[in-house]
């Protein structure tokens, strides 16, 4: 993975497989850990919290991002990894859904990253960037 202190992607996706352990997921039981890599060598986590009222549930980039913003990080992100449940679905690589891709993006243009993103299924690892995930983004440069 480079950078960050020379983190492996192997650490990385450690974190978040850390992370998921302590998901609050009693209603689609799908467990989701995210591990932030900041260029300083940090490992920022967060994991899914869902809601009875459903639509009040949090994604595990988002906590990631949140808590990473409270620490008062503003840039610098260069990789994350996003791991879910290995016993569910295909076992495809599961990648940030659109709204994570967007608070992600936040994070990242506050710094100029275009950080790697670590998509883990149950047999692979698929690597793309950021900007290929989200192309032609929106965030705060069209605010100024």
């Amino acid at each position: 993975m480079g950078g960050g202190a020379e983190v492996k992607a192997e650490d990385l996706i450690a974190a978040a497989r850390g992370a998921a352990q302590h998901s609050w997921s009693p209603y689609s039981k799908y467990a989701v850990g995210a591990a932030l890599l900041f260029d300083d060598g940090a490992i920022v986590t967060g994991t899914n919290i869902e809601n009875a009222s459903y639509g009040l549930a949090l994604c595990a980039e988002t906590v990631a991002v949140a808590k990473a913003m409270g620490e008062g990080r503003r840039g610098g992100l260069i990789g994350v990894a996003v791991v879910g449940p290995e016993d569910k679905g295909d076992g495809a690589p599961i990648t940030p859904c659109g709204r994570c891709r967007q608070v992600l993006n936040e994070i990242a243009q506050l710094g100029n990253t275009d950080p790697r993103i670590l998509c883990v299924g149950s047999e692979e690892v698929r690597e793309v960037k950021l900007s290929t995930l989200l192309p032609h983004a929106f965030g705060p440069a069209h605010l100024d």
